[in-house]
């Protein structure tokens, strides 16, 4: 039987995003390790802080606890912006399965040349005419859109922000129309807390990310598996 490649197995229902500076000073790994054993499906490797060779440390202890928890084929290790550290990392034998970018990085088309056809690639959906860029773009060389935020959020202070410097979340009725809209799976993430997963769950999106609900909380992987448990009784 042939295997799948990760960009054909990929699952975003319950998606990850973590860096250095998200953890409570606690290793990146250690989060990584909780969010997996509660049945997180994909993990996004973010920092604004850390150097290119943090974040290659960085998808490397991700991947070997992807690896240690038998989950290499389904579970897709993705770098938020770096193509470059992506590159570098499978170079150096890490196996990092892709990228996710926004509006303003390396354009996707740039990424999926370099990555070759099996490799995952993610974009951030433009804010400003949500509905109309996700029906109208392009959507050869991705392979899902990131979208939100559905509350003003701490982490990405800057996200969801329009042209005019506005921040402008995401109401359950128009993720509903962009899930409808939308020629690729959608996740949805952006200050999302366990109370909001019930509801985004029956929008139709594909998937929730998160960053402090998990990479902050005090028990990260029961606040995990809270989450996971609750997408799965929902969807």
């Amino acid at each position: 039987m042939t295997r799948k490649t990760m960009r054909e197995a990929l699952d975003i229902s319950a998606y990850l995003v973590v860096g250095p500076e998200n953890t409570e000073g606690r290793p990146v790994r250690e989060i990584v390790r909780a969010a997996l054993s509660a049945g997180f499906t994909c993990v996004q490797i973010r920092s604004k802080e850390a150097s290119a060779r943090e974040m290659i440390a960085l998808l490397k202890d991700a991947a070997e606890e992807i690896a240690a928890a038998g989950a290499s084929e389904r579970v897709a290790l993705l770098a938020d912006d770096r193509l470059d550290v992506v590159l570098a990392a499978r170079k150096m034998g890490i196996k990092a399965d892709g990228v996710h970018v926004g509006q303003s990085d390396v354009p996707p088309e740039i990424c999926r040349a370099y990555l070759g056809e099996d490799a995952v690639v993610g974009l951030s959906a433009r804010t400003d005419e949500l509905l109309a860029y996700v029906r109208e773009t392009d959507t050869s060389v991705i392979d899902y859109f990131g979208a939100g935020p559905l509350h003003e959020t701490a982490t990405k202070p800057d996200c969801g922000r329009d042209a005019q410097g506005n921040i402008v979340t995401r109401s359950f009725e128009e993720l509903k129309e962009l899930a409808h809209a939308s020629k690729l799976p959608v996740v949805v993430g952006g200050g999302v807390k366990l109370a909001d997963i019930s509801a985004l769950a029956k929008t139709g999106v594909d998937g929730f990310f998160v960053v402090s609900a998990v990479a902050g909380a005090s028990n990260p992987e029961k606040a995990a598996r809270d989450l996971v448990q609750a997408w799965r009784e929902n969807v």
